[in-house]
């Protein structure tokens, strides 16, 4: 099939890119005490220099004492933090890119293979992180307070700093998907509920505090996934009207792009439809989506981590789909982690320079 269709401009509010392809977060633990290097510019810039549309970068996390679980994770907040994260966004828009953080916290997590703790415990709407395994404490009021805020102000320095527009990790089992997973949240006051639509009111206040913040014209965006790391089967929405409940708020909220996460792209959300995950949600919502899951290889991300290698593959099916508007922009994560010039390859139809990925990618930044 003619990948014209990938290739065309796409325009939202302020943000205006060059193609529909989108870099995905992945995380890279290579920014020691949390501080972006050079190197980390670097890497982001070859991708930008490799025509990716818009990076979104690897998770970055806001100014709460315990938002992250890694050393080498970078911060979105502090002095020398945000001079390397300017550093980055200059480098992108040199070459021509845009770019989003994706901001986050991570919430009640295992505690990190190197034995490094964050100066205080990890904070959950109940101090879980999976069902039966209490590893944080649960967030008081004033808690909830501080880190809306801490949002916002990561997003105002995004802002400030030149990105292009941002992204709120909502997704994988991190703290603003732990209010939505009714196995993390416990609660029995305003941040709680039986029902997904109850247990919407964090993320809600957070996008309000986001918008509030940044003002109407840069793009918001939310990454949702149904599955969790610890579950990858669940889904928080089982059906189309769960779903409404679930994405309608967010939308109102100030949500412009949705960006939606499945392990394969390909398989559909409920039955009775052949629509996938962001199909689905663009079809109740109304607004953009990204597609991500195993775009491009033919192996998903989650065997890859454990050492599985993945071949290049078709993407006839992902360009059915986005011809017929099922969704409005597609994430590649590990083929533009392997090679920056994946974009460009994809363009000029050089198929048999498309590279696999292996596990041996993550030990380092590729720049070439």
């Amino acid at each position: 099939m003619s990948t014209e269709s990938l290739f065309r401009p796409f325009s939202l509010k302020s943000l205006n890119i060059k193609n529909r392809i989108v870099m995905a977060p992945m995380t890279r633990s290579f920014s020691p005490g949390g501080i972006p290097t050079e190197q980390v510019a670097a890497y982001y810039q070859k991708r930008a220099e490799g025509e990716v549309g818009l990076i979104l970068s690897e998770g970055t996390v806001i100014e709460r004492p315990s938002s992250s679980n890694d050393p080498n994770i970078p911060h979105f907040y502090g002095e020398q933090a945000l001079a390397g994260w300017k550093k980055v966004i200059d480098e992108v828009h040199s070459a021509g890119g845009a770019m989003a953080p994706q901001i986050w916290h991570m919430g009640v997590m295992d505690n990190h293979h190197s034995g490094w703790v964050p100066p205080v415990p990890f904070e959950g709407p109940s101090g879980l992180n999976r069902p039966g395994f209490i590893n944080g404490n649960s967030m008081s009021d004033e808690d909830i307070a501080d880190t809306i805020a801490a949002f916002g102000r990561a997003a105002a320095d995004a802002k400030r700093l030149g990105f292009d527009t941002v992204e709120l990790h909502g997704a994988h089992g991190y703290l603003i998907d732990q209010f939505f997973w009714n196995e993390t949240n416990k609660r029995t006051d305003i941040w709680g509920g039986k029902t997904i639509g109850e247990r919407t009111r964090f993320a809600v206040e957070v996008i309000k505090e986001v918008r509030r913040q940044v003002g109407e014209d840069l793009p918001l965006i939310i990454r949702l996934s149904q599955f969790k790391p610890s579950a990858y089967t669940n889904k928080l929405a089982a059906n189309p009207q769960e779903l409404e409940e679930w994405v309608s708020p967010l939308a109102d909220a100030g949500i412009d792009i949705f960006h939606c996460s499945q392990r394969r792209f390909w398989e559909p959300e409920f039955d009775g439809s052949d629509l996938n995950f962001a199909g689905w949600v663009k079809k109740i919502s109304g607004r953009a989506t990204i597609t991500v899951g195993s775009v491009g290889l033919t192996g998903e991300f989650l065997a890859a981590f454990a050492g599985e290698a993945s071949q290049p593959s078709s993407l006839d099916e992902l360009l059915r789909r986005l011809d017929r508007g099922d969704f409005d922009l597609v994430a590649v994560g590990r083929p533009l982690l392997a090679d920056p010039n994946w974009v460009k390859k994809v363009r000029e139809g050089r198929k048999e320079e498309l590279k696999g990925f292996t596990k041996d990618a993550l030990a380092e930044l590729v720049m070439a």
